[in-house]
């Protein structure tokens, strides 16, 4: 009896969220998918540990696109009508921005952020608000055109705030709001989840991140991102998807231009009609076609012209008393000594000190996150893989240990706690560890980078003329929707999309 079966309509290379995602897509339309992962779980970062006989979680801070019961958003939605029935927990703040001279708690709610900004800021309510009403309305627009893409004419007609801000970044639009610079730094925090600096980041990505996250709030699974993916597969599966674990693809075979299958490293050929694909394009077009002069020079120069964005550094603690006790008082802590968005981005290239911490305590957003009594404490910073890709074998652990050390003693001073003296459990992710773990290109978590010269509008644009090889679909956080959970849903779904219009273009 053969292991696979001749051949399949579609094969998914990765059972991460956005490999799920477009089988779950695929196999709602009645396709035959085989999915395979490297891994012997399913999830990619979505996934979770055990240290000590307590579940941690990997990655996940909050996800976007999930929305209240009554009011859900395109990623929760997706959910609901497959029947994927995830407990999801509200996030109960926005986050506390902790700068020089600030120590605000903002949260989600577009009246309710402005105001807040203005009881720190006093006078600034009117040009924040209309700023962030702004931004709702671009990420409506999104959202729209997205869905229903339209001609030029209509645009500017339905759509003016998305067509004058597109070519703008967000600095340019942000002076034209004339707000004090506490105002401003206390509306950046955000920045980080996009990795740009301000002067190089578009706005429509900044209005979109402050729409979703300020506009309708974030949200985590009661049990973790695992939770996520686990019951992704087990509906995939549910619904004729087939999965291998354990499975690495070594090759994605081509013929006539076309993707028509892939070899795993074990030796399996299994044919297909059609190939998505989770691993960056850098590693697909270097290595991964057979044969290689399937490749065309543009595919190289694409990806040579891409800037790869940012990695992770994550420091994770259980501790041996409730939070609160250790004067850890918010969900979220954004802390720095700057909010110049482009000098941090320029720190972000080596290894440290990082001034700009991302801080997470899981207990604020589910209490039933660690054991009565303990709690658990993230500290993350997510440096650019231009450092890191300079660490050697030797040097690596300490430079991890002295990473790890100087984030602890930061949010320690803090706190005025040392957190070292309450440590029930220690784990150190570096780009290395998603590297090997995940196999993304140098440990990036974030895809290609949104810039001014390279961004979502412009790769919408040219998104058929980068359709190097006939029937090979990328997913993950390295497409047109960028990075984090939620947007690697979007992603996968949008590569099963297009398979779906190729079928049916060529069934005509």
């Amino acid at each position: 009896m053969n292991f696979y079966k001749d051949h399949y309509d579609v094969i998914v290379v990765g059972g991460a969220l956005a490999g799920l995602s477009a089988a779950l897509q695929l196999a709602d339309k009645g396709k035959d998918v085989l999915v395979l992962e490297r891994h012997n779980l399913p999830g990619g970062v979505a996934t979770s540990f055990v240290r000590g006989g307590i579940e941690i979680e990997a990655a996940l801070h909050e996800m976007m696109y999930i929305g209240a019961k009554d009011n859900r958003q395109k990623v929760g939605v997706f959910f609901d009508q497959l029947g994927i029935d995830i407990d999801w927990l509200r996030v109960p703040e926005a986050y506390h921005a902790s700068l020089p001279g600030l120590e605000v708690t903002l949260h989600p709610g577009m009246e309710q952020f402005s105001r807040e900004v203005d009881a720190a800021v006093p006078g600034t309510y009117e040009k924040v608000k209309r700023l962030m009403d702004l931004c709702a309305t671009v990420y409506d627009s999104v959202n729209e055109l997205s869905i229903h893409p339209m001609s030029k004419p209509q645009m500017l007609l339905k759509h003016a705030a998305f067509v004058k801000t597109a070519g703008y970044s967000t600095k340019e639009v942000l002076d034209t709001f004339d707000l004090p610079q506490k105002a401003l730094d206390l509306i950046a925090p955000y920045w980080i989840y996009v990795g740009s600096g301000f002067s190089d980041l578009p706005f429509t990505i900044y209005a979109v991140l402050m729409g979703e996250y300020i506009g309708n709030g974030s949200y985590i699974p009661r049990k973790f991102s695992h939770e996520m993916s686990l019951k992704m597969a087990e509906k995939a599966e549910e619904m004729g998807v087939q999965i291998e674990y354990r499975q690495h693809v070594d090759k994605i075979l081509v013929k006539d231009g076309q993707a028509c299958g892939v070899r795993t490293a074990r030796g399996d050929e299994i044919s297909a009609d059609y190939v998505i694909c989770s691993a960056y394009p850098n590693k697909v077009y270097t290595s991964m076609i057979e044969p290689a002069e399937a490749v065309p020079a543009g595919a190289i120069k694409m990806v040579n012209g891409r800037r790869i964005s940012l990695t992770a550094f994550s420091v994770i603690l259980i501790l041996d008393k409730p939070a609160e006790e250790l004067n850890i008082k918010d969900y979220s802590i954004f802390r720095g000594t700057t909010m110049d968005t482009d000098k941090i981005y320029d720190e972000l290239k080596g290894l440290g000190p990082y001034s700009y911490l991302t801080c997470i305590c899981h207990n604020y957003g589910n209490p039933d996150a660690t054991p009565e009594g303990t709690c658990s404490f993230s500290i993350t910073v997510l440096p650019r893989v231009d450092g890191w890709k300079t660490v050697t074998a030797d040097e690596y652990d300490r430079v991890k240990h002295q990473v790890a050390k100087q984030l602890i003693d930061d949010m320690s001073a803090y706190f005025g706690v040392n957190l070292l003296d309450h440590v029930l459990e220690i784990v150190i992710e570096t780009p290395m560890t998603v590297a090997h773990y995940t196999g993304m290109w140098n440990g990036c978590i974030y895809g290609y980078a949104h810039t001014m010269e390279d961004h979502i509008v412009a790769r919408l644009q040219t998104e058929e003329e980068e359709k190097f090889i006939g029937h090979l679909e990328f997913s993950g956080a390295h497409q047109i929707s960028g990075d984090g959970m939620g947007p690697a849903v979007v992603n996968g779904r949008k590569a099963a999309k297009n398979v779906l219009d190729t079928m049916a273009k060529e069934a005509q």
